[in-house]
């Protein structure tokens, strides 16, 4: 049974199905010897190269990590300013790499999935998934109801409309000028949660995220660590994605 050149490719844990788009719009991948085209389906028995290497189209054995990010650590593989990548703490792979499910921030902090199978890190990211994320903001100024009330129903930034499904307040505390919040929103737009604030002349002086859909970080977990998720967990990451097979 074929199946579209991207998604094998993806499969195989070789980059996200985005990433594998812009390879083979490169002509970076052949199938069978001729250069590969958007739109292509390949089966077991095609020749897949990727930039002249070939590649196997073996049943693949993925991982999946929760990683607490410090903060001052990017979510990219390399930095031309030289700044600590969350990828460097990441155990090594073999004919695998590790892909983000979404980013955090450079001084954001806290939980980051990490999984080597690209179809399930793009359905994931997919806004059409529904999965939502949890953040513990510390705010700088005034909040008054009306603001908050702004942020639940919409705010247009941009990009676009972005709003927070739920705001909760941490902790009454009404000497400090800092006060924090707990929000949750069904997408992961760039510093989206930090620009929702501003648009309210707010100031985030500390953001972390503490939840990604079902899963939070276990106590055990100190910034700086990862663990790989056991079955029980790599299966609803997967339902998460709309997914039935785990890889």
């Amino acid at each position: 049974m074929s199946e579209k050149l991207q998604k094998v490719l993806a499969n195989l844990g070789l980059g996200s199905r985005r990433g594998i788009e812009v390879w083979i719009k490169e002509g970076r991948v052949r199938v069978n010897g001729k250069t590969a085209s958007l739109g292509d389906r390949v089966d077991a028995e095609d020749r897949i190269e990727v930039d002249d290497k070939p590649i196997r189209q073996q049943k693949v054995r993925h991982r999946h990590l929760l990683y607490n990010k410090p903060n001052n650590e990017i979510c990219s593989r390399k930095d031309p300013e030289g700044r600590k990548s969350v990828y460097d703490r990441l155990p090594g792979l073999k004919k695998q790499r590790w892909i983000s499910v979404g980013r955090l921030d450079y001084t954001t902090t806290g939980l980051l999935l990490f999984t080597t199978d690209g179809e399930l890190a793009n359905r994931l990211m997919r806004p059409s998934s529904n999965v939502d994320r949890e953040y513990a903001v510390r705010v700088l100024g005034d909040v008054t109801v009306k603001k908050l009330q702004n942020m639940r129903e919409g705010v247009l930034l941009e990009d676009g409309m972005a709003k927070f499904t739920d705001i909760q307040r941490a902790q009454e505390d009404d000497d400090s000028a800092n006060q924090w919040y707990y929000v949750a929103m069904m997408e992961g737009r760039n510093r989206e949660v930090r620009r929702l604030w501003e648009s309210q002349g707010l100031t985030v002086s500390r953001l972390k995220r503490v939840r990604f859909g079902s899963f939070f970080i276990p106590s055990s977990v100190k910034v700086g660590q990862y663990i790989d998720l056991k079955s029980r967990d790599i299966k609803i990451l997967y339902e998460m994605a709309g997914l039935t097979s785990v890889g």
